[in-house]
């Protein structure tokens, strides 16, 4: 040791060059190894980018019946309302109720009468002159097979009244498959509306920015007066500022759309196909008639149906209850009939068994008068319900009426917006031309350019606004395939 101490003395450079060198490396490692755990946890940490999702009008109506929460929530109601039918025809099944019992106890009894109550034990035995607090086994056991031959037909109107909640579980399932693909429908069109009127800003900006070029070229020429560089800058600078805001809405409807498919908060892209370019063919007859098929309606017609079912099984409950039993029980007990005690373990299994078979009768007599209260409301109710059916019945047949209405001016107005787009682009494309001849001023461009927006908007929103007044018809109707059968038809079938 100490010639190790001297060594390191005379050589104190040498050793504490590579004492610092070697710890100087270990640093170096250790800090590599902590800045590739940090960027492995902070990688970790963060979350991955969300995929963009691109559909076609079909695929969002099919992903939001699969996936929008409403729709889970009305089927899982539909397998409890099943459940509910299978519990109400459980009823027609014997019943068997096994006991036993083991305890220690006194056996004290007394004559006397004692009111029906849940707390006082019941006592069987001789009345003996003394009383003790010495304890004894007993045990008792026995089995009781209870069923209804008949029932008047109660057990049937029970059933009645499950199978209406199942059929009405059933119709508000179609009714929310319903509202949830028409709502990701009407979502999606809104959304191509959107998605043009951004394109149309985006091209009306195109040509303010040329327009602005050929102005500012002649106005630096000399060839016009400042004036119109300053009005074509402005109005470049409203469409871009009108851009902005077409941006912002072809946003805002991409979340509303993804809301409805129910994938809040992910991005989605909207494929429009045939929704922007075709004219849907016009149908070959109108329908007149109430939708009384609509999903609403049969939803109102099973709650008519519910309550009556209700009413039936009211009026079959006052009849006698009529089962047939049969029970075979024992008991055992560590006393004789004289009150001695035996010894050990007597009384832990039964010793005396007894059997029997017969019919028991119930009738709740006065439960009329309480029956009597409760059919006049079920019959108020179901009263109540036909009239919310009628209501319901006006109100379908004013939305079909409104939707033809609206699909009739929609179609008239996809005709007309044709001959304005091709007006209006001659309109700018002269007004430009005189104004480079120095025949127009930039107002009269200014005005033929606002013109031709306005032309270029009405054309892109008029073939959408009549698929959209389509979807409002075949809701009205509570069917939405010949709709989706149109649109597929326009996309050539694909």
């Amino acid at each position: 040791m100490l010639s190790q101490l001297r060594i390191g003395a005379a050589f104190p450079g040498i050793l504490g060059d590579a004492i610092f060198r070697l710890t100087k490396c270990k640093r170096a490692v250790v800090a590599l190894v902590y800045l590739g755990f940090s960027s492995f946890s902070l990688a970790a940490q963060q979350p991955s980018p969300l995929r963009e999702e691109r559909f076609t009008l079909q695929q969002a109506v099919e992903f939001a019946r699969a996936h929008y929460p409403e729709a889970r929530a009305s089927l899982a109601k539909v397998m409890a309302a099943r459940a509910a039918m299978g519990l109400a025809r459980t009823s027609y099944l014997p019943r068997t109720d096994l006991l036993w019992q083991t305890n220690r106890s006194t056996y004290n009894n007394i004559t006397g009468l004692l009111l029906p109550q849940s707390v006082m034990p019941s006592l069987s035995g001789t009345v003996l002159a003394n009383s003790s607090d010495q304890t004894l086994w007993g045990s008792a056991g026995g089995a009781l097979f209870s069923w209804q031959p008949f029932d008047f037909g109660l057990r049937a109107a029970s059933v009645n009244v499950a199978r209406a909640g199942e059929h009405s579980a059933g119709y508000q399932l179609q009714l929310t498959n319903l509202d949830v693909s028409a709502s990701a429908a009407d979502a999606f069109l809104a959304a191509v509306v959107a998605q043009q009127a951004r394109r149309v800003a985006d091209a009306d900006v195109g040509r303010r920015e040329t327009f602005a070029k050929v102005v500012h070229s002649l106005v630096d020429n000399q060839l016009r007066p400042g004036v119109e560089g300053s009005r074509a800058d402005a109005e470049l600078a409203a469409a871009r500022t009108q851009l902005l805001r077409a941006q912002e809405s072809e946003a805002n409807s991409r979340i509303t759309l993804a809301e409805a498919l129910g994938i809040a908060g992910q991005m989605v892209q909207i494929d429009a196909g045939p929704l922007v370019s075709t004219v849907p063919a016009p149908p070959g007859s109108i329908s007149i008639e109430p939708p009384t098929s609509h999903p609403l309606a049969e939803l109102a017609m099973s709650a008519v149906d519910e309550f009556r079912a209700r009413r039936q099984a009211l009026e079959r409950s006052y009849f006698p209850t009529f089962y047939l039993q049969s029970a075979v029980a024992a008991r055992g007990s560590g006393a004789k009939p004289n009150g001695a005690i035996l010894e050990g373990t007597n009384g832990l299994a039964p010793d005396r068994y007894n059997f029997g078979v017969g019919i028991t009768a119930t009738f709740p007599v006065f439960d009329f008068f309480s029956l009597r209260s409760r059919k006049q409301i079920e019959s108020a109710n179901e009263e109540n319900s036909k009239a919310e059916y009628d209501k319901t019945m006006q109100q379908l047949s004013a939305q079909l009426q409104r939707a033809q209405i609206a699909i009739t001016t929609a179609r008239q107005i996809a005709d007309n917006t044709g001959v304005e787009l091709k007006s209006a682009q001659a309109n700018e494309t002269q007004a430009t031309a005189r104004y480079r001849a120095s025949l127009a001023n930039a107002i009269e461009v200014s005005e033929a350019q606002h013109l031709l927006v306005q032309a270029e908007t009405d054309d892109a929103v008029a073939k959408v606004s009549l698929w959209r007044a389509l979807l409002s018809e075949a809701f009205a109707e509570g069917n939405l395939q010949p709709f989706m059968d149109s649109v597929q038809h326009a996309d050539g079938g694909h």
